[in-house]
């Protein structure tokens, strides 16, 4: 089965400002900015590597307008580039509504040979970088008073076992722990924070270095035959920032049907 014609957009967004970690490239992150924009939103955009996030800045931004695109480097393993990307949110736009904590890092590693480093990166980049994501935009909101919303990008391999995956399953299952008791600890000062859980989200980039074999045994457990689009995965996190979610908060959905 082929992947739905591209929605447009419906102006869901108009004046928001938003930040999305992890945003450069082809993938989710980048998926997302772009239907933000169509959306109507401002964006701030960080990415560790600085080089692709300005290609997909400038990008943007002559398709869109500079003034709606700003970008700054972020490893959000390192709170003050955190601090800095969400302080350049408000200096550049002065408000703060919508945080799409994209950034991940996977692997494959049998646990019985995995490294305390193996476990520990994609710890620290994956569930760390998410709280440190979200302790910054939970402070910025409660200090302005006018609410917000913050998406996070979790896994439906938070859910389910899967041989090499120990370190991401547990980050993953983190990033959605955390959704649930931040968005109980937001409630009082009118924030709401969900989650999306992909399975198989891939862009061009990605199909080209997996192998025919394996993409076709991953598709096959998909309901739909075939792997998500990453706007796909974009357009339910753009749902989750919108207002036609007002009620929902603490919920992590599943953009597949493997969701257990």
């Amino acid at each position: 089965m082929t992947a739905p014609d591209y929605v447009p957009g419906h102006g869901l967004l108009k004046d928001r400002t938003a930040v999305v970690t992890a945003a450069a490239g082809a993938g989710i992150g980048g998926a997302t900015a772009r239907r933000l924009l169509e959306e109507g939103a401002r964006i701030v955009i960080g990415d560790a590597h600085a080089r692709r996030l300005k290609e997909t800045e400038e990008a943007l931004a002559a398709e869109f307008g500079a003034g709606r695109v700003t970008s700054l480097p972020c490893d959000v393993t390192e709170e003050d580039q955190v601090q800095a990307l969400f302080a350049l949110a408000e200096h550049t736009h002065g408000r703060l509504d919508i945080v799409v904590n994209n950034a991940g890092l996977g692997g494959t590693a049998a646990l019985v040979d995995m490294s305390d480093d193996q476990w520990s990166r994609v710890l620290d980049v994956t569930l760390n970088g998410t709280f440190r994501c979200t302790r910054a935009a939970l402070r910025a909101f409660k200090t302005s008073g006018s609410g917000g919303v913050i998406v996070n990008n979790a896994s439906v391999i938070g859910w389910r076992a899967q041989t090499g995956q120990a370190h991401y399953a547990a980050a993953k299952a983190g990033v959605m722990a955390l959704t649930r008791c931040a968005a109980l600890e937001a409630a009082e000062f009118g924030v709401r924070v969900n989650a999306v859980a992909p399975s198989l989200a891939m862009h061009p980039h990605l199909v080209k270095v997996t192998s025919e074999e394996l993409l076709a045994e991953l598709t096959a457990r998909e309901a739909f035959g075939r792997y998500a689009e990453p706007w796909e995965v974009a357009n339910v996190i753009v749902f989750l920032a919108s207002a036609y979610s007002s009620y929902m908060t603490g919920e992590t959905v599943s953009v597949s049907s493997q969701h257990a």
